[in-house]
């Protein structure tokens, strides 16, 4: 199992809305996620910065690379891209972050 963490940018006025879609997040593409290895995927929100932190982790023989093919998927950045900053293919501009530290 791999951690995996990035950031990525909610753009401003948008951090209700952020949640609330997330909250009803489609079944389906959680399915999608699942089956790409991905788990215990979490994302918080730095009120200050606007900054969104995501962290989940992988499954050694993960397929999140992978994902963007996923009609699922595309049609969810198609449905977030008026919230958070992005690339012209609607995905959202992620920052990888390198781990430092890890405390088990």
């Amino acid at each position: 199992m791999k951690r995996n963490a990035f950031v990525m940018q909610l753009k401003p006025g948008n951090e209700a809305e952020y949640k609330r879609r997330h909250d009803t997040i489609w079944p389906e593409l959680k399915d999608e996620l699942r089956r790409a290895g991905v788990s215990d995927y979490s994302i918080y929100l730095d009120k200050k910065t606007l900054r969104l932190f995501a962290f989940q982790y992988l499954a050694d023989d993960a397929t999140d690379s992978l994902l963007a093919s996923k009609a699922i998927v595309r049609t969810w950045w198609d449905s977030m891209k008026d919230l958070m900053d992005c690339n012209p293919d609607n995905s959202p501009v992620c920052d990888t972050l390198t781990e430092v530290f890890h405390m088990d």
